[in-house]
């Protein structure tokens, strides 16, 4: 790497912690405060209530505050990465940034805390002093042996997880990955020879679970930066290396490496020779996890031994050693339970839960995440990808349930699978795109209609509503059947009492629906039998009139059905003057990113004043996401090429938008590769007027953007928003039978959204 390359990514390093405000966190509110009565409930004299039921049941904090899912990542500086003692203040960006990751891997929130004390009692008495705040600690980058002193101390005088990850982390990740190289190699851990360099507090918690998974202690040689740790050896030892000293008279990493099934690095750069591998074991495993060089590079190990295992710390190699593979998940357990500690049982589950989901087969959304690799459990694929989205599923129900088992959880959970099907849903990824949108929600209580209110689907998106909205939903549906169905579904809301419903069967207001519905069409030949008859049985037309009653803000349909249908009865009672469908813009959400496809669904084969008012309508709800849009219109003709079909469409589209007052990046027309390869675009139109890749795509014809949208969906594992339509004022959205709970509950949200705010 040239120094200029290093000079360029310190930069952007650098600019990534500082803009577009510095750090990586910020704190928000959960509930609303848009008015006094928010403000009664919040804070005075509505505050007192909860702390008065916190003092009487201490575990009520968890129930009406953070507590149960707030933990502190605490350090002292004193060893941190391979900087090493840096002091507090400068090791806040990793603490922030661990913080970062378990939120965003296990929706943990999470405050760094860095303190200025090198006292290892002194640190524990501080740390134990922050008990009431937190539901666990994790402690982070403090030198050995002091971590093992606060260690100790904390998890004896606390009565919440407190957990070290340089050390256990570490330790459960190796384990995992040991687990499965020695399936692999075909070995046991009761039988190998394990060899270790770096006696700090991480190789020694892999040492000691190395035991724990059976390794036989007399069977590890621990070596550091002075040799063997033997019997009698007084320079540099403490009681956690001494553990593991030999009764021996070799002295030296070259002399015990002999016929070795394991070696574990957790040292320093090129420790390990080539010359020290070839005497191994045959198809030796080689966990060389020095950073940012490793104790041997794998192509030098491979030299000498073709068939080794390796491992390393670096993502530019084949399986990582990474602890967010870990301890995201193992609080996410441990909180979820209300465990006491994280016990050695809780340990080797997340180990299992690991090595496990390695040997499964690879998730769609892995393997769009880290395209190139091969994602097949073997040698070079010995633990999970951090981006496996069914890490939080397995190793956290796996975690939870050993900490029932072993007597630690306070609030044990009843069904687990239930609890793995909630970890499973894709919030995480949708969450912090959302964000926004659910921000300009709240700014208003809008009520929105759902016209299948029956479906599983929209009853739990109802719930979620009224948990994480100030939303007013309005369902459809037979009361009774609603009712029964949010009973076996285990969901508190109730029709009636939580929200209100439109029973089509009988409701007093069934008269006022079909002669509203039949004044609307009744130059459609409409007559007032089938005006009845629709307000009986078309909950979508219901729905419709509902909104143009003005008793509902939105309409919500299309869970069941084809969404033309169920369009064309939106237009009929929605459509005038003003409103009319402009198009239909879905959001994919994908691991490198948003990317918006329209349209999707409203014009099959859209006119170029239909293409320019949909790029126009797609740019506006790009901001909404927070996204500055480079739109992108895509053809099989690139730039000209072709002279007829899409590409004369949608190069009309383009002119006309030339002569518009537009404030957004176009371009095209263009295939999908030059769109989102600047790269690519470069090659074959150096003065493209995109400043990067595309975020918005937009189709000439509606098979080729649903296709698009499909395949995403199916095959890149990406969650999608909508789709949106536009046109119509916010009044009525039509999603696709394919969509989640949490799709429904992103669909309130951009339908909550006050008119005033929607462009």
């Amino acid at each position: 790497m040239t120094d200029s390359t290093k000079d360029t990514q310190r930069q952007a390093a650098l600019d990534y912690h500082e803009f577009p405000k510095p750090g990586k966190l910020e704190i928000r509110a959960t509930k609303p405060l848009a008015n006094g009565r928010d403000l009664s409930r919040a804070y005075s004299p509505g505050v007192a209530e909860a702390c008065l039921e916190i003092k009487e049941n201490a575990a009520h904090a968890s129930r009406y505050t953070a507590r149960g899912n707030l933990v502190a990542v605490v350090s002292n500086g004193s060893a941190v990465l391979g900087l090493g003692n840096i002091g507090a203040l400068a090791s806040k960006p990793v603490m922030e940034g661990k913080a970062v990751l378990f939120k965003n891997f296990a929706n943990i929130d999470c405050f760094d805390i860095e303190v200025d004390e090198t006292d290892p009692e002194k640190l524990a008495d501080i740390v134990c002093a922050l008990g009431p705040t937190f539901g666990a600690i994790n402690l982070e980058d403090i030198k050995a042996p002091d971590c093992f002193i606060v260690e100790d101390i904390c998890r004896e005088r606390m009565n919440i997880p407190v957990f070290h990850d340089d050390q256990h982390g570490t330790a459960i990740v190796v384990g995992a990955a040991a687990t499965n190289a020695l399936r692999v190699a075909q070995k046991s851990f009761e039988d190998i020879k394990i060899v270790s360099t770096g006696g700090g507090a991480a190789g020694i918690a892999c040492l000691n679970m190395l035991v724990k998974l059976g390794v036989k202690r007399e069977n590890i040689w621990l070596c550091d930066i002075h040799g063997l740790v033997y019997e009698g050896r007084a320079k540099d030892m403490n009681p956690q290396k001494a553990a593991f000293a030999q009764a021996s008279d070799l002295r030296t990493l070259d002399q015990v490496i002999d016929n070795a099934d394991l070696f574990l690095g957790l040292s320093g750069p090129n420790v390990l020779k080539p010359e020290m591998v070839a005497k191994m074991s045959d198809q030796p495993i080689i966990f060389a996890l020095a950073n940012p060089t490793p104790e041997i590079m794998p192509e030098a190990a491979r030299e000498v031994a073709p068939n080794a295992i390796i491992a390393t710390g670096r993502s530019d190699f084949p399986n990582q050693v990474n602890n967010v593979l870990c301890f995201p998940f193992i609080f996410r357990g441990a909180l979820d339970v209300g465990a006491t500690e994280i016990n050695d049982d809780m340990k080797i589950a997340c180990v299992e839960g690991i090595a496990e989901l390695a040997r499964a087969t690879t998730s769609a959304e892995a393997a769009a995440a880290y395209q190139g690799e091969q994602l097949t459990f073997g040698a070079d694929y010995l633990i999970p990808k951090p981006f496996d989205p069914r890490l939080v599923g397995v190793v956290s129900a796996a975690v939870a349930k050993a900490a029932m088992e072993s007597g630690v959880a306070t609030r044990p959970i009843k069904d687990l699978d239930e609890y793995v099907e909630t970890l499973n849903q894709s919030v995480f990824k949708s969450a912090l795109l959302m964000r926004p949108v659910f921000e300009a929600a709240r700014t208003a209580s809008r009520k929105i209609v759902f016209s299948e209110g029956e479906d599983e689907r929209v009853l739990r998106a109802t719930q979620a509503i009224l948990e994480e909205t100030t939303e007013k939903p309005i369902l459809i549906g037979r009361p009774e059947v609603v009712e029964r169905r949010c009973d076996r579904l285990g969901l508190t809301v109730r029709p009636g009492k939580d929200f209100d419903i439109v029973n089509p069967e009988n409701d007093p207001r069934y008269r006022d629906y079909w002669q509203t519905y039949h004044k609307i069409r009744a130059r459609d030949g409409v007559t007032p039998d089938i005006a009845r008859a629709i307000m009986r049985t078309n909950s979508t037309a219901i729905g419709a009139v509902m909104v143009h009653r003005g008793e509902a803000d939105s309409l919500i349909c299309g869970t069941i059905g084809e969404y033309r249908w169920h369009l064309d009865y939106v237009n009929q009672v929605l459509g005038d003057d003003v409103y009319s469908p402009h198009g239909a813009l879905s959001l994919m959400i994908m691991e490198d990113g948003p990317l918006f496809i329209a349209d999707t669904h409203v014009w099959s084969l859209p006119s170029p004043e239909n293409l320019a008012i949909v790029a126009q309508g797609a740019a506006r709800h790009a901001r909404r996401f927070g996204v500055e849009p480079r739109i992108a219109f895509c053809s099989q003709s690139q730039f000209g090429n072709q002279k007829e079909g899409s590409g004369k469409r949608l190069r009309d589209a383009i002119a006309l938008l030339d002569l518009r007052d537009t404030d957004f990046e176009y371009e095209g027309e263009m295939n999908v590769d030059a769109a989102l390869e600047p790269e690519v675009c470069a090659r074959l139109l150096p003065d493209s007027r995109l400043s990067g890749p595309a975020n918005v795509l937009i189709f000439g014809h509606a098979d080729a953007a649903s296709a698009t949208r499909n395949i995403l969906k199916a095959k890149a594992d990406a969650i999608a928003v909508g789709p949106i339509l536009m046109g119509m004022g916010n009044r009525a959205h039509v999603v696709t039978p394919s969509i989640t709970a949490r799709g429904l509950l992103n669909m309130a949200a951009i339908a909550g959204t006050p008119v005033a705010n929607y462009g």
